[in-house]
């Protein structure tokens, strides 16, 4: 029967793998399990298997294994990486260490006035629309050098980059197209001055894909925890 940390060492394997082809080194890639769905006791586990940055996709979810997990909280790093709506900015600017899905600068206004003081500063990714997919969340590619600059020079934020959740694709070329576009935007924006050091992209399905385009970071899920009820 699959454990956690058995899966987990698949992935980890998986991602030596697709560091080695990318001529990469294994520690370039840092690995979220994504644990939304599952309870505290999963990532429980998963932090005894060496695991500490987790992410969930809904706030009030998270908020609740923040709190289940206070016992561990000084070695785990809580990523909201799902959508984040105007009137929960102040949990989620409180509570999470990272937020990926920064998707207009209203929403990174909030959280920038809403961050404690006394808390390092929030770590965020524009979430950017790669695909075109008209159901997806996310900044135009045209739109992000502007947002970027502007969300760069908030204070009690820092801007470490990209992420994208690009349309699925069958093989290892289609996948790794979308993968190369926000990479491209994300050497651009560098290029422009910003001091830009991660791609949040690729998950269970392309996360090989994702690396031999230079994603910092693969969200898995379902290969970590198994399929969602």
């Amino acid at each position: 029967m699959a454990t956690i940390l058995g899966n987990i060492q698949q992935v980890r394997a998986r991602i030596a793998k697709a560091c080695d082809g990318a001529k990469r080194p294994v520690q370039s890639v840092t690995l979220l399990c994504v644990s939304k769905t599952f309870g505290s006791e999963a990532v429980r586990e998963a932090h005894a298997a060496g695991e500490s940055a987790f992410g969930e996709n809904y706030v009030q979810e998270g908020i609740d294994k923040i709190a289940a997990l206070a016992d561990l909280r000084a070695s785990l790093e809580w990523h909201l990486i799902g959508p984040l709506q105007s009137n929960k900015t102040r949990v989620v600017a409180e509570q999470f260490d990272w937020v990926h899905t920064v998707d207009r600068l209203k929403i990174a206004q909030r959280l920038s006035e809403q961050r404690p003081a006394g808390l390092a500063p929030l770590q965020v990714c524009l979430q950017v629309n790669i695909s075109g997919e008209a159901s997806k969340s996310g900044l135009a590619p045209a739109e992000v050098a502007a947002v970027a600059h502007a969300v760069a020079a908030l204070p009690r934020l820092r801007l470490r980059g990209l992420m994208a959740i690009p349309e699925p694709a069958g093989d290892l070329a289609a996948q790794r197209a979308p993968h190369r576009a926000l990479r491209e935007l994300f050497e651009q924006l560098r290029a422009s001055g910003l001091a830009l050091d991660t791609l949040s992209m690729g998950m269970s399905a392309d996360l090989e894909a994702a690396i031999l385009e230079g994603a910092t970071l693969v969200r898995v899920g379902s290969a970590i925890f198994g399929r969602r009820g």
